[in-house]
């Protein structure tokens, strides 16, 4: 494959898709001084990237793999990356490394937590803690844990997803990139188009290679912006710089409407609320629901379209998205502008097929 080549004159790259993935792509592009072009014909964060829950979470510091450490490299860039983008854009994201509080449910999981404070101190490389830490030391904002035990992390953060979206696009404007709704191609090509766009390379590839999981979340009114993510009884509760706070959300393989609520979000509530009984009361404001999309290697799919010259993959972020989008957009962009290949194995494109 042929590196596009800046020497000659700004490279010029098109993305289709103005998600987190498209956009982080278009971004990373922009500061390296390419043309870029972003096409979204339903605008600025209209899928399951323009949501309302935005947890930044890694996974367990054990049993580590290069899908984990590529995680941790890019919760770290993002401490950096979401500050830069407001300050290029103007428009603010929503982030904050707030850490995050989790629930204990058993010994079991005590003796796990426990471990995995050591294991995090050799992982994490000093960059964050994983702490287990008693139901009192959190204060008021925590759910209900079973043991009286919880796990503190400060690696996790959380930003404002459909903010977050209009952040990186008013980032790409200002350095001169477009984010429209129709255009053309030109240069080269990255497919960033959510869970149709896994549809569109099953259907080239001959199989499927992934697949959309429509998930539904709700927002309320509760405002504590400087608390950290809870997580417990497999629900996120995320409290938002903008005075609200978001509890997601379902996993739905089989769906009939991709893009409206039901019983299941009413579920949803009731079992955040008996978690973290601080919620129950609080005005809602929103329900929503949308399809994320997840390859069929459960890792981000990055690299170029096979047997299509020129065209490039970065799609299936699922429910780590964000997390992963500012090192995928770079290591992406790395590939596309300078020829250099970081992408992790199980990461390519070829992993799903």
């Amino acid at each position: 494959m042929q590196r596009v080549n800046l020497q000659m004159g700004r490279a010029e790259i098109t993305i289709y898709g103005a998600g987190a993935f498209g956009l982080s792509c278009g971004y990373e592009a922009a500061k390296r001084g390419a043309k870029v072009r972003v096409i979204d014909p339903n605008g600025v964060g209209a899928g399951s990237s323009g949501g309302v829950v935005g947890a930044l979470a890694p996974h367990t510091p054990e049993r580590w793999n290069a899908k984990k450490e590529f995680q941790f490299q890019s919760l770290i860039m993002a401490r950096e990356h979401w500050p830069d983008v407001e300050a290029t854009g103007g428009v603010s994201s929503g982030y904050g490394n707030l850490g995050r509080v989790q629930a204990i449910k058993d010994d079991r999981q005590l003796q796990l937590a426990r471990e995995r404070v050591e294991q995090a101190k050799t992982l994490w490389k000093g960059k964050a803690t994983w702490e287990v830490v008693t139901q009192g030391e959190t204060g008021y904002w925590a759910p209900i844990s079973p043991t009286g035990y919880l796990v503190y992390d400060t690696l996790s953060a959380r930003l404002n997803p459909w903010r977050a979206c209009q952040s990186l696009a008013a980032a790409i404007t200002a350095l001169g990139g477009e984010v429209v709704t129709e255009g053309g191609e030109e240069g080269a090509v990255i497919h960033a188009s959510g869970w149709w766009g896994l549809k569109e390379l099953s259907i080239a590839m001959g199989k499927e290679v992934g697949n959309g999981v429509k998930g539904q979340a709700i927002l309320l009114d509760l405002a504590l912006p400087e608390a950290p993510q809870l997580y417990g009884e497999s629900l996120h509760v995320i409290p938002h710089s903008d005075g609200t706070t978001a509890i997601g959300s379902t996993s739905e393989r089989e769906f009939e409407s991709p893009d409206t609520t039901d019983a299941q979000a009413e579920d949803l509530l009731e079992r955040a609320c008996a978690a973290v009984p601080m919620l129950r009361g609080a005005r809602e404001l929103r329900r929503w629901a949308g399809v994320r999309p997840r390859a069929k290697s459960r890792a981000p799919m990055l690299g170029p379209w096979p047997g299509r010259d020129g065209h490039f993959i970065a799609n299936g972020g699922f429910k780590i998205g964000y997390g992963m989008a500012p090192l995928a957009a770079k290591v992406l962009v790395d590939l596309i502008l300078e020829g250099k290949d970081e992408i992790p194995e199980d990461f390519r494109v070829e992993a799903s097929l």
